[in-house]
């Protein structure tokens, strides 16, 4: 393995007014259109009893109204109803969701991140990642520019464990001094049989910037967009 280190993560911290969110309009519309909907069935059914208190005042004693057939209508308007309160329901749920998760996400600005990921930003000759693997094995490397282009590639006899650090000086193999900026790390490994050893990688960074026009709410870490749900840590 590497020599063990940490990242240091100079990226600023962005402050300012973000703009509401799509979402946020969308749960309004909803909203919107639920109470018009609502508005509509009350008097559509204020109508209908109209007109049924109409016909029973007005009804032939010698031929009564059927009365499984205006039960029938009670029935109908009162599902309609009720699924109307049920739709309003699940926009207020979804809309408080909305809001949590946004309010989560801002929490997290300024604060250093760990994320399930493969990119980080080498900062003063210092790139660090944190790999998981479950088997000892033959760990290979391969790390690469923003350009795509590989600047590095490694072998190392790895033990099993999670979180181990892997650092990188930003040296190529052939000793090129590569500068600092965002690269990609690929692991794969290989036990004492041969097999192949799944290994996942995650990355640190400061939270820089949150996007809530996007849902789930996106957080940007080392100029690379995550979830929330892809947050495995936060400290500072």
């Amino acid at each position: 393995m590497a020599a063990v280190g940490t990242a240091t993560n100079a990226s600023p911290i962005v402050s300012g007014t973000t703009p509401q969110s799509s979402s946020s309009s969308s749960s309004s519309t909803a909203d919107a259109s639920n109470a018009l909907a609502s508005q509509q069935i009350a008097g559509n059914f204020q109508s209908f009893l109209q007109l049924l208190t109409t016909q029973l005042q007005n009804q032939n004693p010698l031929d009564p109204l059927d009365t499984n057939q205006f039960t029938q209508q009670l029935v109908e308007f009162a599902g309609v109803q009720q699924q109307l309160n049920t739709n309003s329901s699940l926009s207020t749920l979804v809309s408080l969701q909305q809001t949590a998760q946004s309010t989560q996400a801002l929490t997290f600005v300024g604060k250093t991140a760990t994320v399930s990921g493969s990119t980080t930003t080498m900062t003063n000759s210092q790139a660090t990642w944190a790999l998981d693997i479950p088997k000892n094995s033959t760990l290979s490397v391969t790390i690469s520019n923003g350009s795509g282009q590989t600047v590095f590639t490694g072998s190392y006899s790895a033990t099993a464990g999670n979180g181990q650090p892997f650092s990188w000086n930003g040296k190529g193999n052939d000793g090129t001094q590569w500068p600092d900026g965002q690269y990609k790390m690929t692991a794969t490994a290989v036990d004492s049989s041969g097999n192949n050893v799944a290994v996942s990688t995650d990355v640190e960074g400061v939270v820089s910037s949150v996007d809530l026009t996007q849902t789930p709410p996106m957080l940007t870490i080392n100029g690379q967009t995550y979830t929330i749900s892809q947050i495995k840590g936060i400290s500072g």
